[in-house]
């Protein structure tokens, strides 16, 4: 099993890449679950043809502790288990908190026992990288950190606190950097700007997605695009990607 943590700017799209990259896994073969760890918990809502779920952490305000696995667990498209931490109360309780629990949770209850993944990613909200929204780069949860950004500002920005939180946090046995993912924007310099960022922080982009109305057709379809559209340009951008990362974390595909 080997688990992926996708961070990045609220907003960037990365639970939309997230989605494609599990939908793209599982058409190969893989066993792929996808938690999204936000505490908007729209991140499976693609895999899911709009279909919002339970989310962990309101399952156990209402029941405690008395729930079971395929409460807050559902499939989605290509057979992706979806699952969403969820958030406080708004203006009661942390949301970092709150992914630490959901997480714990979700491992009490046995979901990697019993669902087998081969493939586990984590969409995180990377706005702020408190300890609650670093859990999952902590030991035992991703394998490798992917990061994404564009070329505004704001993306880049919050792209290197993520960076730095991560060699901060080297010498831990937390999840190292796997490299950047530039979800195009077509601002100016983009590229240039991106690839200066990878400097600083010794990486690379490893996937390039460019803008395209494809992907707000398949939104309103409720769809991934991999689903939606399978041979577009865009959903082979999505694939290649996912190939990378398959390559780099060394997952046996069937």
């Amino acid at each position: 099993m080997k688990k992926i943590a996708v961070y990045g700017k609220g907003g960037i799209g990365k639970s939309t890449i997230v989605s494609n990259l599990a939908a793209a896994m599982a058409k190969k073969g893989l066993r792929v679950m996808q938690i999204g760890c936000d505490p908007k918990a729209d991140s499976t809502i693609g895999l899911r043809h709009g279909e919002k779920l339970p989310t962990i952490l309101e399952t156990v305000r209402k029941k405690k502790d008395q729930f079971t696995l395929e409460e807050i667990t559902k499939t989605g498209y290509a057979g992706v288990v979806c699952v969403e931490a969820g958030g406080p109360i708004p203006g009661l309780g942390c949301a970092g908190r709150g992914i630490i629990t959901a997480l714990e949770k979700l491992e009490a209850k046995g979901a990697y026992d019993r669902f087998e993944p081969d493939v586990v990613f984590y969409d995180v909200l990377g706005d702020v990288v408190c300890g609650g929204f670093s859990m999952p780069m902590r030991d035992g949860y991703a394998d490798q950190v992917f990061i994404v950004t564009s070329g505004e500002n704001m993306s880049i920005y919050a792209a290197a606190n993520i960076a730095t939180a991560i060699e901060n946090f080297q010498g831990r046995g937390y999840a190292g950097l796997g490299g950047m993912i530039l979800n195009c924007r077509n601002v100016k310099n983009e590229m240039e700007k991106v690839e200066e960022l990878c400097g600083d922080f010794h990486t690379e982009i490893v996937g390039k997605i460019a803008f395209s109305e494809t992907v707000q057709d398949a939104e309103a379809l409720h769809k991934t695009v991999i689903e939606a559209f399978p041979e577009s340009e865009i959903a082979e951008a999505y694939r290649n990607l996912a190939d990378v990362m398959i390559e780099r974390l060394q997952i046996r595909v069937p």
